[in-house]
């Protein structure tokens, strides 16, 4: 269950239990960086592209998601209406910081993270866990033929980003009930979230986070 902190931070009440922990998805009213020594980040292109972050901080290249096990460290990505997304593996305290907009969630940016997490710290897909945060919802979505046609839909369309990633998840493994989703619409909550529909070129982008204590 997703709930805001007074510190205007999005967390989820299941990963609260892992003490080693640390997550959240900012609001627009919090500076995130501003808390982290350590914090890393990518320059952020829409693919499907998985970089680790191997306890380095700054910005670490080119990329969609961060994966990490390292401890002290954290991993971000900037959101403004795109679907970010943060794993947790519970068994080998490894974490990822995703983001998916229509172009990563068509190139299956969540479950290339899932994958990359198994392939460098033996993640097992029943011990992870997956919060969907704060995006455009499929209220505010409206996308061209061009675009719907990316997602199997013919003509104008209302796509569900936060839906198409939450299948990808289920598809790569993840037990359904161990995804966890915000149902929070950017556009729609403007005294909350920062959004591009809405705002362009005035909008600012929003930190989502995890890392290792």
């Amino acid at each position: 269950m997703f709930y805001r902190d007074s510190e205007n931070i999005y967390r989820v009440t299941e990963l609260d239990a892992f003490p080693w922990l640390v997550h959240g998805f900012g609001t627009r009213h919090c500076d995130i960086p501003a808390r982290f020594a350590q914090l890393a980040t990518l320059k952020q292109i829409h693919s499907s592209s998985c970089v680790a972050a191997e306890g380095r901080a700054g910005l670490l290249g080119e990329g969609d998601a961060l994966i990490e096990n390292q401890p002290g460290s954290v991993v971000a990505v900037r959101t403004a209406d795109c679907i970010p997304i943060l794993l947790v593996d519970e068994r080998r305290r490894a974490v990822a910081a995703v983001h998916a907009g229509w172009r990563g969630t068509v190139a299956r940016i969540a479950s290339d993270a899932v994958a990359a997490m198994g392939r460098r710290f033996g993640t097992r897909t029943e011990d992870l866990h997956a919060a969907i945060g704060p995006g455009i919802g499929k209220c505010c979505y409206e996308v061209g033929a061009e675009v719907a046609a990316q997602f199997g839909w013919q003509g104008r369309e209302h796509i569900d980003l936060g839906a198409a990633n939450r299948r990808q998840l289920e598809e790569a493994g993840v037990t359904p009930d161990r995804i966890y989703a915000s149902y929070l619409c950017t556009k729609c909550r403007a005294e909350e979230f920062d959004s591009f529909r809405r705002d362009q070129a005035a909008a600012g982008r929003m930190y989502s986070f995890a890392g290792i204590r």
